[in-house]
């Protein structure tokens, strides 16, 4: 059975609640969501691991799957865990997963399992349980700003490696990469746990002060706050996790690839080719906070909409684009829609599935993540192995970006079907 909506039973939040309060845990979201999205600068590792060890590129690149894989089952356990225990318990835990995974990998020199544990799963468990408990807390902290609020907070997921990248760099450098591991560690478990303190539900019924929510916003959410059982009865659920695994399937693609694809179209040298890896990692962040906010004005639907339609059409031109600047504008874009994906998805299942699950809502269907982040790269790459080149893989994915649209411009709210069915039938003459 549905649970009502929870009314504004607090117009006006207790002292020490208010808006200086919530962006003080917006900040501390933020920061938590930085030290997790340090986890995209693992290709910094890539090359020292395999010429220490002697492992193969697949072999170590494995280790950021497996962590992606953990991270997308680990959210959902998180989400339910807050429920029970609050968000403080959970990023407590993420803190201790994540350090101690990061940490442990420094004893893996030449055990490629004892990696695989430790990295993989271990600090995968970590980035689930911590990814979470930012996302579902702060959409009820800010039910004026849901697209806004998300989209910051999983922007600092995004500049995490643009931050680590560099750092580690030079850790490796000067005191090799298995004390690189454990530095990074310490400094995770810190971060992570510190800011972990600082997370905590809003009391009952709160809302901004002076707030209620307009017509347009009205109209995009649902009456009620349904339970986990509830929204898995609902084919909403199953279609925004699909728009969130073709989405993310698209850019990962291009992340995976980024650095031959434009060797091989823009005929540019290696060097090169690198410097926009770099460059299109900036988008990433970006995207998730622009687009979510874009969310804000013209809504989840569209903006998902606006997003397949965009890249549909720059995967099908990319195959022709031989400039170096112009193909590295038109993966930019692409890493913006990535990155907008992650950023609006948040706010769009609550507005379906309502604030007070969410986090368990939201946490399974980010397993969407994990199975694109094996779906993707695997798709382009066999297809780019199959042709010779990367242009069928392109106008693949173009088509697959089409199809995609469709799915967003069909699906609405819960709450319209229910209405839909609620209404009186005519009566047989």
């Amino acid at each position: 059975m549905a649970v009502p909506n929870r009314p504004a039973l607090i117009p006006n939040p207790p002292t020490g609640t208010g808006d200086t309060s919530r962006w003080g845990i917006a900040a501390a979201g933020v920061v938590m969501q930085i030290a997790l999205g340090a986890v995209y600068a693992w290709s910094v590792f890539r090359i020292p691991l395999t010429k220490a060890f002697g492992w193969t590129i697949s072999q170590v690149t494995f280790t950021f799957i497996l962590a992606i894989l953990m991270l997308g089952f680990a959210a959902f356990v998180g989400g339910l865990w807050m429920r029970r225990s609050g968000p403080r318990s959970v990023a407590i835990a993420a803190g201790v997963f994540y350090g101690a995974g990061v940490f442990l990998a420094s004893f893996s020199g030449g055990h490629l399992y004892w990696l695989y544990f430790s990295y993989g799963f271990l600090g995968g468990v970590g980035l689930g349980l911590g990814y979470i408990v930012p996302v579902a807390s702060l959409v009820m902290w800010f039910p004026d700003k849901r697209g806004m609020i998300t989209g910051i907070a999983v922007a600092g997921f995004g500049a995490g490696a643009l931050i680590t990248a560099p750092i580690a760099g030079r850790l490796i450098t000067n005191v090799g990469v298995l004390k690189t591991f454990a530095i990074l560690g310490l400094a995770y478990f810190i971060a992570v746990m510190g800011a972990g303190f600082f997370m905590k539900d809003p009391p009952q019924g709160f809302r901004p002060a002076g707030w209620n929510p307009s017509p347009a916003q009205t109209r995009q959410r649902a009456a009620t706050d349904l339970s986990l059982r509830e929204a898995l009865t609902k084919w909403q659920w199953y279609a925004l996790w699909a728009m969130l695994f073709l989405n993310t399937s698209a850019g990962i693609s291009i992340i995976s690839q980024a650095a031959p694809m434009a060797q091989e179209i823009t005929r540019v040298t290696a060097a090169v080719a690198a410097g926009m890896v770099g460059i299109i990692s900036i988008a990433n962040g970006a995207g998730r906070f622009l687009w979510a906010w874009l969310s804000d004005a013209i809504g989840r639907r569209a903006v998902f909409l606006s997003m397949f339609l965009v890249q549909a059409v720059l995967f099908w031109l990319m195959p022709h684009v031989t400039g170096f600047g112009l193909f590295t504008s038109v993966a930019f874009v692409i890493l913006l829609c990535y990155g907008g994906g992650f950023g609006t998805m948040p706010a769009f299942a609550t507005d379906y599935f309502g604030p007070t699950n969410i986090g368990s809502i939201y946490g399974l269907m980010l397993t969407a993540w994990g199975f694109a982040g094996v779906f993707g790269p695997m798709l382009i790459a066999r297809v780019r192995q199959s042709s010779g080149h990367y242009s069928r893989a392109l106008y693949v994915i173009a088509g697959i970006m089409l199809v995609s649209a469709v799915l967003a411009l069909i699906t609405h709210p819960p709450r319209a079907e229910a209405a839909e069915q609620e209404l009186p039938k005519p009566r047989a003459a």
